[in-house]
């Protein structure tokens, strides 16, 4: 890991130990309102300091959606900080906030190119304090970040994507063991017929299996513009094991519920091409609530194990078309 990296993955889980983060849903407070944690930086600006506020009730003539009236508040108080509290603001002030979009479980953040500017302590923690604060929110479980109308990009020029409170290392009991990975997935391109790869940089746990990893970044969704989701929001991961080299996943049935316009096959082979291109996997087995008789879509059966198909990739396509043949 290059030392930059290293002090920034550091940073951050100081960050994020000292200001007791756990990413948890409001609890009520005395008062009638649900209580939130503002994640506030302190005033030296190198750790998140969470301030507890009391969410007020919507007014009754106000139209605004339950979700959307929290929304505002939030990005309020992250914006304004308290003037008897010597903290300050996550969100810098020459940095400006345009709109968002909620779209599913994701909300969008729309910032001007000034967000872009921040350097990337200030930027990682900037980040780290709206993805904490906002997914506190019910309905929503990740926050994409737009600068000057394109997704934020990592060091290496890829698209940070939707990012968890999960996201963010929890605790300082032993940096090492926690690392930087390159993830090759595969979305759907605009007609739904085909799969394109997106590279993204993910800080996780070691101890979390790459296979997880990879499910998960595929339900979060893509991060660049151009590609469409292959697997639903609310698609729940039982769990996940590997054993000599095939992987077994096992959704609820929600996984059944696939209703994106894109092809039958886009989804398994979504699952299936991302593990590949990322570890020895070279089988998939799929079940539903543990069961194989299931029928995808009505047209394909999980009672088999799916091998890598680069057919279905975009990108094989186009270098087939290059040369002049066919690869295997």
């Amino acid at each position: 890991m290059k030392p930059r990296m290293g002090i920034l993955i550091f940073l951050l889980s100081v960050v994020c130990f000292l200001s007791g983060c756990s990413g948890r849903a409001p609890e009520k407070s005395t008062d009638s309102g649900e209580l939130y944690q503002i994640y506030y930086l302190n005033s030296a600006m190198t750790k998140m300091e969470p301030q507890p506020y009391t969410m007020p009730e919507k007014p009754v003539d106000e139209t605004e959606e339950e979700t959307d009236w929290k929304i505002k508040n939030l990005m309020e108080q992250l914006r304004n900080v308290p003037k008897d509290l010597d903290r300050q603001a996550a969100v810098p002030d020459k940095v400006g906030f345009e709109r968002y979009k909620l779209e599913d479980t994701v909300l969008y953040l729309y910032f001007d190119n000034n967000y872009a500017m921040m350097n990337s302590t200030r930027e990682i923690l900037c980040r780290a304090s709206l993805v904490r604060t906002l997914t506190q929110i019910k309905g929503i479980a990740y926050v994409a970040i737009y600068t000057a109308e394109q997704p934020l990009m990592d060091s290496t020029g890829n698209p940070v994507g939707p990012m968890q409170s999960t996201d963010f290392i929890d605790n300082i009991s032993n940096v090492n063991s926690f690392e930087k990975t390159e993830l090759s997935l595969y979305f759907a391109d605009e007609s739904g017929e085909k799969l394109v790869k997106e590279s993204r940089e993910v800080v996780h746990n070691i101890n979390t299996s790459l296979e997880k990893l990879v499910i998960e970044q595929l339900i979060a969704g893509p991060g660049r513009p151009g590609l469409n989701p292959t697997l639903p929001k609310e698609t729940k991961l039982i769990n996940v094991s590997v054993n000599e080299n095939v992987c077994y996943i096992n959704f609820d049935s929600s996984f059944l519920n696939n209703t994106l316009e894109v092809k039958e096959y886009i989804p398994i082979y979504s699952i299936v091409n991302s593990l590949a291109a990322v570890s020895s996997i070279n089988k998939v087995q799929i079940t539903v609530n543990g069961s194989q008789d299931v029928m995808f879509r009505d047209s394909i059966s999980l009672n088999q194990q799916f091998e890598r198909n680069l057919d279905y990739n975009k990108e094989n396509e186009e270098s087939t078309e290059e040369t002049g043949g066919t690869q295997q």
